[in-house]
């Protein structure tokens, strides 16, 4: 029995471990991205590194065979001198050149290989990084689109949405009654400046008058005096 609560005690905790993980599995995906990329830079240093320090080697080797050119050519003049001390002497520091540019050369090819493999490495990094940057890309993409979709489901959320298309369809309303009131608003001045100006024209003689004057009243009156009478 006590075995079997351990047993599902550590079963829970790996579906706890899983379920978390999965959680952030973004967020731990680009971590691991970052890290990954630095050390690729740090390959990348460490090929610049390689190829100056074979470089250097290079240098090396040629001096070192420089330097026997020289001495061969001394030791046989001292030969045909006929010191034979000093021409020993030459052979024996000939000698010596010699073993170290054997091993110039061999660092030299062994500073060769690891600088191709580290360029392959480098090179194979590169590639497999940029698939998980864009593959990073596309799963923030798709998180981002969950979430929406995922808002969307939720009543509440559709609530939210529809709450606020009502909201814009009423201030969409408002604001185009706004707008016909102001027209009309307008419309009605210019109309009353019209009249008025008409107006003052005919009461000026200018046109036709627009009404009956009192004058024109009285007339009538009398007119209608005189005619019962």
């Amino acid at each position: 029995m006590f075995n079997s609560i351990l047993t599902l005690i550590r079963g829970r905790a790996f579906d706890a471990e899983q379920a978390f993980i999965d959680r952030n599995a973004v967020s731990l995906l680009a971590q691991q991205i970052r890290e990954a990329a630095n050390a690729i830079q740090s390959a990348r240093r460490a090929v610049a590194i390689a190829i100056a320090q074979n470089e250097q080697e290079k240098n090396r080797h040629a001096a070192i065979a420089g330097r026997i050119a020289d001495l061969e050519t001394r030791a046989v003049a001292a030969l045909q001198k006929g010191s034979d001390e000093l021409a020993r002497e030459a052979a024996e520091a000939i000698a010596q050149l010699e073993a170290e540019r054997d091993a110039s050369g061999k660092a030299q090819a062994q500073f060769t290989q690891t600088i191709g493999k580290l360029k392959a490495t480098v090179r194979i990094s590169e590639a497999r990084l940029q698939e998980l940057q864009r593959g990073e890309r596309l799963a923030r993409a798709t998180q981002q689109t969950q979430k929406l979709n995922a808002a969307c489901d939720d009543n509440s959320g559709l609530a939210t949405l529809d709450d606020a298309e009502e909201t814009l369809a009423r201030l969409q309303a408002y604001q185009s009654r706004c707008e016909i009131a102001a027209s009309a608003m307008k419309e009605m001045d210019a109309a009353s400046r019209q009249a008025h100006i008409i107006e003052k024209l005919a009461n000026a003689g200018c046109g036709a008058p627009l009404g009956p004057s009192p004058d024109d009243v009285l007339a009538r009156l009398r007119e209608r005096m005189n005619s019962a009478a």
